[in-house]
């Protein structure tokens, strides 16, 4: 982040983009007043892979945008004509294991896991809960993150700012 007007772009990486990826991009959309821009995609979205329906519920009842979002491939991002990325964050352990591309301009990394929601045999109303947590999970750290005085923003320290969220 070389300016306070020049936002920090973020890039979330899962699996398929589908659920928690989709959850942190739109919410630190919502949340980062212009401060930060937001990305997401997956190392191996499926065909056709579109958000979880209860994603994109849970993020419309608490007032965050969903338009626009989409599932898409992490290759979209490491391409010379993609957004520069300053922090890449993993949020599913099946990511953060993978060998990811090499990304332009070396941006700081962090894994924050969390729990697929739309995993398991839950019924709908279990998963819809396991939604909502991970949405307030993911909020909570969004929310550390945002509020980092500037210094903990700038490139060389971005890195241990951020890895340091993954443990609250």
């Amino acid at each position: 982040m070389t300016t306070s007007t020049q936002a920090l772009n973020v890039l979330f990486l899962c699996t398929h983009n589908s659920a928690r990826s989709i959850l942190a991009e739109a919410l630190l959309n919502h949340m980062g007043q212009g401060r930060f821009k937001a990305y997401s995609a997956g190392s191996s979205p499926r065909e056709n892979q579109q958000p979880h329906p209860l994603g994109l519920q849970v993020l419309a009842h608490a007032g965050v945008a969903t338009e626009g979002l989409h599932s898409k491939t992490w290759d979209e991002f490491a391409g010379a004509d993609a957004p520069h990325m300053d922090l890449i964050i993993t949020v599913c352990d099946n990511a953060a294991g993978e060998v990811c591309p090499v990304w332009p301009g070396h941006p700081a990394t962090a894994h924050w896991g969390y729990p697929d929601p739309s995993e398991g045999d839950k019924n709908e109303e279990d998963k819809l809960e396991a939604f909502r947590h991970t949405l307030h999970a993911i909020q909570r750290r969004l929310s550390l993150l945002i509020n980092l005085p500037a210094d903990k923003l700038a490139h060389a320290v971005l890195e241990t700012s951020a890895r340091a969220l993954s443990s609250v």
